[in-house]
């Protein structure tokens, strides 16, 4: 066991969360990330409506024995917030993980409940606020992230962000390894956030294509695309992708940019990528859009959940052995 803020908090054996990732994290991995000892996250957007996404959670408090948590969109382009965030504080105790500083309304309506909320954050800005706000503690999303990274590496984002602020920094991005956990935990975060390695698991729902391009694809073939929700996302670079290219074209860069439509733009622009992603993830083709990050660059077959978190831990304690035989 390694004994952290995160597992201290959450009563789980090991620091790692597995990483929320759109119409990719299910139940049915959730329930085994709780069974390898380490806590799953699932988008509240996985589901299609408020009412399956209720009769979602209720699964999970019922056969889930270990805490999960919920990750939700705090931006206009989510049109169920206000019924997520009424849910969500319905069902306590719950972890809520969730994109977007503006944190206010989700703390104020569910903290008094016991719930810990906890933010993404990219910079010491957004970390500054969302503690001013009353978070809990930080995601650390740095450049090695799938999905929507940030643009500062965890070597230097772990430690600028404990310097600058005192809410726990759990970090997210680029982390396949156990050994890239005890670096992480090293720089002086209280835990990780992984989600590319279980896209490739047998627990998953997504497609075989899916899961067979994260085994033979490498961390050199991710690459950045606005196409899927209008801002920089990770993609594998599938002759698909390499077809359609990774930037959005004139028409869609110009309307991004103009201030009276950029709103009602963008909150298009994220429903166009939410379809895309959706077919990418269940369609049998490679001519999709499959969202990954590097670390993808650690999976070499497709194994149950439990298989890689046994992999991470039993990595951990060989190097952090090595490296107490360095320091003797």
């Amino acid at each position: 066991m390694i004994k952290t803020w995160l597992t201290d908090t959450f009563n789980i054996k090991y620091p790692i969360i597995m990483a929320p990732m759109f119409l990719v994290s299910s139940n049915e991995m959730l329930i085994k990330a709780a069974e390898a000892g380490i806590m799953g996250c699932i988008p509240a957007l996985n589901w299609r409506t408020p009412e399956e996404f209720e009769e979602g959670i209720k699964e999970l408090k019922e056969k889930c024995q270990g805490p999960f948590g919920i990750n939700l969109i705090v931006n206009k382009s989510n049109i169920h917030l206000k019924k997520q965030i009424d849910i969500c504080a319905k069902y306590v105790p719950v972890f809520y993980h969730y994109f977007s500083w503006k944190s206010g309304e989700v703390i104020k309506k569910c903290q008094p409940n016991g719930t810990k909320v906890i933010c993404d954050v990219v910079d010491v800005t957004y970390a500054q606020k969302v503690e001013s706000l009353g978070a809990d503690a930080i995601i650390a999303v740095n450049s090695g992230a799938g999905g929507h990274a940030g643009p500062t590496p965890a070597s230097i984002l772990i430690p600028l962000l404990k310097k600058n602020c005192n809410l726990p920094v759990i970090t997210a991005g680029g982390i396949g390894t156990g050994t890239g956990l005890l670096s992480a935990l090293s720089l002086g975060a209280e835990g990780a956030s992984i989600g590319s390695p279980f896209i490739a698991t047998e627990e998953s729902p997504v497609s075989q294509e899916y899961k067979d391009a994260v085994v033979q694809y490498g961390a050199k073939d991710i690459v950045l695309s606005t196409k899927v929700s209008g801002t920089p996302c990770t993609v594998i670079n599938t002759p698909y992708v390499q077809k359609i290219g990774t930037e959005q074209n004139m028409v869609e860069s110009l309307l991004t940019k103009n201030k009276k439509l950029k709103k009602y733009v963008k909150m298009l622009t994220y429903y166009k990528g939410m379809k895309l992603v959706e077919n990418a993830a269940f369609a049998a083709t490679y001519k999709t859009v499959w969202c990954a990050g590097p670390s993808i660059e650690f999976i070499n077959k497709i194994e149950p959940v439990k298989t890689i978190v046994d992999r991470l831990i039993s990595e951990y304690e060989v190097a952090l052995e090595e490296f107490k035989n360095k320091l003797s």
